[in-house]
């Protein structure tokens, strides 16, 4: 296969497929979905009909194996085991995205539904609180920039310091809600 810029971006990540049964390797399984994503595909049926009627042109571009692209239920298995923040860190990365100075960076904290769980005799999982994350959000690009979580005996207020550390460019202008405007927090 040649060396193209969106499979290098993938290369690093690791792949935890079973090794039996493997036809087509993680980076250009992540290279196509994220290109029918970026083609403003919705959905694993929709990935695999642009995968279909785009199937001469990927096959000239990414040159696979046997000239064969993987399906969509193939790119589908594959995301049920990927790394989500090797990924994404990888494609922020590779699309370049960084605050530049005069952009405003938008944050706000949110508990994701459903991802709390009470019972205690499940002897397969623990219970554990809701978990949270702190998004920032490029107001000018419209995009979204890794989401950093909370810990589990923290809340927003105590996390976003340090994102915004993480972040801090001369310049950007930070953006956030009454919660994260403490005078403790202001200085």
């Amino acid at each position: 296969m040649s060396e193209i810029e969106i499979i290098k971006a993938f290369a690093d990540i690791k792949d935890l497929r079973r090794r039996a049964g493997q036809r087509h390797n993680l980076p250009l399984c992540l290279a196509l979905f994220t290109l029918a994503i970026a083609a403003g595909n919705k959905g694993f049926l929709a990935i695999g009909d642009w995968i279909s009627s785009y199937r001469e042109q990927l096959i000239d571009l990414f040159k696979p194996p046997k000239n064969r692209l993987p399906s969509y239920s193939t790119v589908r298995r594959t995301l049920l085991h990927i790394n989500y923040q090797e990924y994404s860190v990888c494609l922020a990365n590779f699309f370049d995205i960084k605050p530049v100075p005069g952009e405003t960076v938008a944050m706000d904290g949110k508990v994701l539904k459903g991802s709390y769980q009470l019972e205690n005799d499940n002897p397969y999982s623990d219970s554990h609180p809701a978990i949270m994350l702190v998004s920032a959000y490029l107001v000018e690009r419209g995009l979204i920039l890794e989401p950093c979580e909370v810990d589990a005996k923290s809340n927003e207020i105590k996390a976003l310091p340090e994102l915004i550390e993480k972040l801090a460019l001369k310049g950007v202008v930070f953006a956030f809600d009454a919660i994260n405007t403490q005078k403790k927090l202001v200085s």
